[in-house]
Order: structure tokens, then C-alpha cells, then sequence
């Protein structure tokens, strides 16, 4: 149901990058598909998304989602809110225990945040714009806020869309050029391709590290490839299907 990283094994945190199995959904939102934004019958999604509170050993009223839409919002959270009432935001942060935050994902990065010291933990969704945008480093600065130290901060790149499987056109790579030509080294043209491919988790990496955080460590899960694992967006609309199912990363204190 959940794939966990040896690096935010810490005591008094959980956490899990959940797989789309172990839900209740079924068709192409088969089976553990959280998206309220989805198609999916909703009453299948609230169950879903409370047995992710269950994993999480939080209860049903307890995790949390933003209302995410690309941005480099990181918001810090202190009390849970209803489905309905959700911000926008792409990332959140706590310093509360008992609150599970998650991000959705469907191909985008997920990253899990914590400072076990400080016991602050924190999840982004860094899709392409927002971690262009530095949601990432909103991340950071918003644990420090807190009382974090980004250089004690573990962070963990859990499935996204790999290298492989993401052709991108030239103007999207002109983008990221302009803004430093040594973001050249995240594009690539395999044998036999004509458009470049962007290396998405790599460049989340890349941000970390000059954002200073402590560790990173990248889980290199490909949602495109492992389709018996996770949702893929770009999998979804290669095939011409109506919807896709989203996939969930949270972490709580205990």
C-alpha cells in the first residue's frame, strides 16, 4: 500500500509514499485513488483517503491536503480543515503532532520534509513549474520558520515521472535556460529521439541542494513506467483515457 524510505525511518515520524493499491476504486481509478478533483465516485475517494489516514495511524479528520495548483505556496498547518475547505497551497508544514499532510501527485514530485530534532515535517508537490517556481525552497523556509535547520532537514524524492519517459519540446527547455544556462545537464536526447527529455527528480535534487538542505536521498520510482504501481498523467493521456487516478505522499508526527 505504501512504499517507505530508510531515510525518514526516524523516531517519531511517519510516513509513506502511497501506492495507487488497497482502495476501494476501480476501472482506471483502480484502486487507492485519493483525488478529490477526480471523476471517481467521491464516496470512493473519502474511503480511500481514510484508510491513508488509517496507515498514517491518524484519525479520518486528520490529513490534510492543499488545494494545489503549481504554485510556490508553502503553508504551515496547525489545525485540519474539511475536503471542502482546503487552501491553496503546494506544500505544507507542521510542528503538530497528530496531523497527517499529504500532496497528491500523479506524475509530479513528491518530496517528504522532517527535522527530527526540531520535529517539524513538511510535503511538497514540485511538479515542473512549482519547483521552477522554488517550491522547494518554500519548503525549507517555511520549517525554519518553525524552528527547523535546513541542514538537519531529510528530504525524500518518492515516484514521479523518470528522465525516460519525459519528452519535453524545445521551448519548455529554452525556459529553464534562460533562467541558468546550467540547467542544461537536466535535458537529454536519447538514441533515436528528436525532443529532449527533462530529468524532473534530478532537478528537484539539484534545487535541494542548493537550497542547503541536510540530505536528500531520491527513491527513483517512475510512475510512467510502473503502471501496477502509481497513476501516471502522461500514461493516462498517451492512451486517450477520460481521467486518472492521484496518488498521496504523507508524513506526520506522532
Amino acid at each position: 500500500m505504501k512504499i517507505e524510505a530508510d531515510a525518514l525511518a526516524l523516531p517519531g515520524i511517519r510516513h509513506g509514499f502511497f501506492t495507487r493499491n488497497g482502495g476501494v476504486s476501480d476501472g482506471i481509478y483502480g484502486s487507492l485513488n485519493i483525488g478529490l478533483g477526480s471523476k471517481d465516485d467521491t464516496a470512493r475517494v473519502v474511503e480511500n483517503r481514510g484508510r491513508v489516514a488509517d496507515a498514517m495511524q491518524v484519525s479520518r479528520d486528520r490529513l490534510v491536503t492543499p488545494w494545489q495548483y503549481h504554485s510556490d505556496v508553502a503553508l504551515t498547518v496547525e489545525r485540519p480543515w474539511r475536503d471542502d475547505e482546503r487552501p491553496e497551497a503546494d506544500a505544507v508544514v507542521t510542528r503538530t503532532a497528530g496531523l497527517a499532510l499529504g500532496i497528491t501527485t500523479a506524475d509530479c514530485t513528491p518530496v517528504l520534509f522532517a527535522d527530527p530534532d526540531a520535529k517539524v515535517v513538511g510535503a511538497a508537490h514540485a511538479g515542473w513549474r512549482g519547483a521552477f517556481g522554488g517550491v522547494l525552497e518554500s519548503t525549507l523556509d517555511a520549517m525554519e520558520r518553525l524552528g527547523a535547520d535546513r541542514t538537519r532537514i531529510v528530504a525524500v524524492i518518492g515516484p514521479t515521472i523518470s528522465k525516460a519517459n519525459y519528452e519535453v519540446g524545445p521551448d519548455f527547455r529554452e525556459t529553464f535556460l534562460a533562467a541558468d544556462p546550467a540547467n542544461d545537464r537536466y535535458f537529454a536526447v536519447p538514441d533515436g529521439m528528436e525532443k529532449p527529455h527533462f530529468d524532473l527528480p534530478a532537478y528537484a535534487a539539484g534545487r535541494l541542494r542548493d537550497a542547503g538542505a541536510g540530505t536528500i536521498v531520491d527513491l527513483r520510482r517512475c510512475t510512467y513506467a510502473e503502471e501496477d504501481l502509481f497513476f501516471s498523467y502522461r500514461r493516462t493521456t498517451h492512451r486517450g483515457e477520460p481521467d486518472y487516478g492521484r496518488l498521496i505522499a504523507a508524513i506526520a508526527l506522532e
